[in-house]
């Protein structure tokens, strides 16, 4: 269906812009907008390795704590359980992980790194640094201290809203 849009409407919908956005509407747009741009970097910058942004968080979060579970790994990164079991289905097939049965539970999965995945580190962890220097290209140390100050009292401020969700 095609709307046409009449002299009327378009004033009415301008009426409804008028007042509707803010100064902070655009600037939370703006705080949205830095993830995005940040993950689509990210994606750029790690495709040589054949990983995605998922896959690359998957294995920042197994070297700082090796032997999670699929379903602890599922809560960190806020997926479904079956996102993560295709993620880390595809990490190792490029054997950068391996599943472990639990001792304490056959059923349970633990999630360990592979030599290949250690052997990568330095390189992902170069090209985060990269992305991370362009995206503060211009901006002082200082600057980034009081950003980072004013988002931390913001994600605390939330957290009152909704004291029952923590990783808000």
């Amino acid at each position: 269906m095609i709307t046409i849009m009449t002299t009327e409407t378009a004033t009415m919908s301008a009426n409804a812009q008028d007042g509707f956005l803010n100064e902070t509407d655009e600037f939370a747009f703006l705080l949205e907008e830095v993830p995005r741009v940040l993950r689509k970097a990210f994606d750029e910058s790690i495709a040589q390795f054949g990983l995605s942004r998922t896959q690359w968080r998957t294995l920042a979060y197994l070297i700082k704590t090796e032997g999670m579970t699929q379903t602890e790994l599922a809560v960190c990164l806020e997926l479904e359980r079956a996102t993560i079991g295709l993620t880390i289905d595809h990490l190792e097939k490029l054997d950068f992980v391996e599943r472990r049965a639990a001792e304490d539970d056959r059923r349970v999965w633990r999630i360990f790194l592979r030599p290949k995945a250690i052997d990568i580190i330095p390189e992902l962890r170069k090209e985060a640094d990269a992305v991370y220097r362009k995206m503060f290209k211009g901006i002082s140390s200082a600057n980034i201290a009081i950003i980072r100050t004013a988002l931390e009292k913001m994600v605390g401020n939330l957290r009152v809203l909704n004291p029952s969700d923590p990783e808000i």
